[in-house]
Parts: structure tokens; sequence; C-alpha cells
């Protein structure tokens, strides 16, 4: 299947990218950007349930969701705008990325509303939406990991995924979402099964297989 280049995620690696590299250098602006529940519940900052998803750690937190992003992005928005066509396929892209990235947030600031200590950043919840996403909606795929020289089914990486995800997440202390990004993947696992139920079942049926 021949690929195209497809404005919306590229759209938005380009600006994650900019505003990242601006944030590296603005340590108050990263501040302001940054997901901080205590400040969301407290002083109604609504918009750092978004604005994190664009303001990175490091570069190397930066060069890997982005990597994650253009690598099953691309597919998951052709194949939303072969089902959809071009408009609408957009559309439920950028939906799933940004309610994605919304839904991620929810987890941890259940958790932290009333945390003055707790504060992230970064898209990996939005990007395990789409990650999710495609993992659901085509099973059959592979995915390869650093270090690791084969390749893993995408199902048994997403079943993989969740498990460590939410193990980490009750665990704590590591100093990572691992609560954001469960609650991304699972968003997109949901986003899909909206959209063409039967991708649920299908997925039950060729792990089975």
């Amino acid at each position: 299947m021949e690929l195209i280049n497809f404005p919306v995620t590229i759209a938005i690696i380009i600006a994650t990218v900019i505003i990242s590299l601006k944030a590296f250098k603005d340590a108050e602006m990263k501040y302001k950007w940054i997901f901080y529940p205590y400040k969301v519940n407290h002083n109604n900052e609504f918009y750092r349930i978004l604005s994190h998803v664009f303001i990175h750690g490091d570069m190397t937190h930066l060069f890997f969701n982005m990597f994650v992003l253009f690598s099953f992005g691309q597919n998951m928005e052709y194949i939303f705008i072969h089902y959809f066509g071009e408009g609408l396929g957009s559309v439920h892209f950028f939906l799933l990325y940004f309610l994605g990235g919304l839904a991620a947030s929810l987890w941890p600031y259940t958790r932290n509303y009333n945390n003055p200590n707790y504060m992230s950043l970064g898209a990996s919840g939005a990007v395990s939406a789409v990650l999710f996403a495609s993992i659901l909606w085509m099973p059959e795929g592979g995915i390869y990991l650093l270090f690791i020289p084969f390749e893993i089914p995408a199902w048994l990486f997403g079943i993989l995924y969740l498990a460590f995800e939410y193990y980490m997440s009750k665990k704590g202390g590591t100093g990572i979402a691992h609560d954001a990004h469960f609650g991304g993947a699972i968003f997109g696992i949901i986003y899909v099964l909206l959209i063409n139920f039967s991708k649920g079942s299908e997925f039950f049926e060729y792990i089975l297989s």
C-alpha cells in the first residue's frame, strides 16, 4: 500500500517540534504549558490539559514521541481517509490525537488534583492513542523495538504494553506518566470501537486464529 504525505500528521509533528524547542530554551513558558493538576483544579488553568502535549522534557523524549507518531500516524490517517473520505478522515485523525491527549490526562488528574508536587509533560498519551488505534485496526501488523532483533506481533505488543503500563502506574515512583500512557491507549481502542465496532470482534478473531 503506497503512502502519501498526510498533512495532519506532519502538521502536528512540525508544531510540536517548534513549540518543544522553544520551551527547551524558555523555562517560564515550559512551566506555563506543563500539565499541573493542582493548578488546573485550584486556579482553573484548564488549558494545561492540552498545552502539555506540545512540550517535552528533552530531545530524546521529543524524538521518540515524534518518531512513533510519524511511523504510525501516517498509516492511521491514511486508513481514516480511505474509510471516511479525505475531509472526514483527517478530522477523525485530528480528534483521535487530541482527544487522546485529553483522555490521557484524566487518570493523572484524578490522582493528583490536590498534589502540588505533581507535573507532567509530553505527547506520549496522545501518541499512545494513535498507536493503539492502529493495533486494534491492524492486529496483523508488526512492531520493532530497540535492542530486540525481531518483529513483535502488534496484538501481542498491545497486550504486553497495557499490562506493563498499568502495573507501573500502580507501582509509581518512576518519574514517568505511565497512567497517561495507559489512558491514551485505552482511548485509542475506544475511539476505534466507536467509529467501527466490528474492529473489536475482528481483533479477537485474528488473535484466536
